[in-house]
């Protein structure tokens, strides 16, 4: 299995390429805009350069992984001689329901058919396919390159085939492949959501501001970053999605996205994605963090 498709050329998909090229697979990167095929790249060619400047990789080594990769703006072409086609794009239902049913229908009958969903039932996407037992969840955590974690999900009918081919395609990617069962939120997010929320509620009840929020989740719990600024980074919008699913999924209160992170997504402040969310990462704020450096 080396040739492998990938949907979606966003954080996690360029992320996702980015790691299957530099194992040696050939990788037809897809997205319906050409400017996000052309941004992944670019960022997919920052990281290796950075890489390069660290001694990780050579520059033989660096265009050996851009070469392994071919971007598409049509799905049909893009999967036509794929063995795997990882789904990643936008965390919303009907969307990844609507890729799945086309992807039944142009990839190859021994095509697997796997999605980086963080929160989205495996089993329910699996339902539109005539191929259930061959469609998997491979949840990478962000930033892909960098992250060892792959949650397995398996579905209701995933097999045991597919679900050994998947663990030993994660080590090969030199990631450590934890399998999981299709429940809301599966392992990672199940916990991670909640304590994200249960810390916007904690802002949002006024007990504590947002830097001194992460800083006790810093200094006291030893995280390398605080939950207000891992919301930032991850994305409000798709914590939000993600609560949502596992509210109902679950009806459970405690999965009830707080309103005040409710309210920053209607109002577009998305993190570090849209400039702002709990923390400023507009240019006017990162142009007035260097002017600080250079006067002191």
């Amino acid at each position: 299995m080396k040739n492998v498709a990938v949907i979606g050329a966003g954080t996690m998909g360029n992320g996702i390429t980015h790691t299957f090229a530099q194992s040696g697979f050939k990788v037809q990167l897809i997205d319906v805009s050409e400017a996000a095929l052309k941004k992944g790249l670019d960022t997919i060619t920052k990281n290796l350069d950075r890489m390069v400047d660290k001694e990780k990789i050579s520059e033989t080594q660096k265009e050996e992984t851009l070469n392994n990769i071919t971007t598409f703006t049509n799905i049909t072409e893009g999967v036509e001689y794929a063995s795997l086609v990882v789904e990643a794009a936008t965390e919303n239902l009907d969307l990844k329901l609507k890729i799945f049913k086309q992807l039944d229908k142009d990839c190859p009958d021994d095509t697997i058919l796997a999605t980086n969903t963080s929160s989205i039932s495996i089993t329910q996407i699996a339902a539109v396919t005539s191929r259930p037992e061959m469609v998997i969840g491979m949840h990478f955590m962000n930033p892909v390159p960098i992250m060892k974690l792959i949650e397995i999900i398996r579905g209701y009918n995933t097999s045991d085939e597919v679900t050994n081919l998947i663990m030993d395609i994660s080590q090969v990617l030199g990631k450590i492949p934890v399998e999981v069962n299709d429940y809301p939120g599966f392992v990672a997010n199940r916990i991670l959501m909640p304590m994200l929320n249960e810390s916007i509620e904690t802002l949002y009840n006024g007990v504590a501001g947002v830097q001194e929020i992460d800083t006790v989740m810093k200094l006291g719990m030893a995280h390398p970053m605080g939950p207000l600024q891992l919301a930032d980074f991850i994305g409000l919008d798709v914590c939000l999605s993600i609560l949502t699913v596992m509210h109902d999924g679950f009806k459970n209160p405690k999965y009830a996205p707080c309103p005040l992170l409710v309210n920053m997504v209607r109002a577009g402040k998305l993190g570090i994605k849209s400039g702002e969310g709990f923390y400023d990462y507009s240019e006017s704020r990162r142009s007035e963090k260097v002017a600080k450096q250079f006067s002191t």
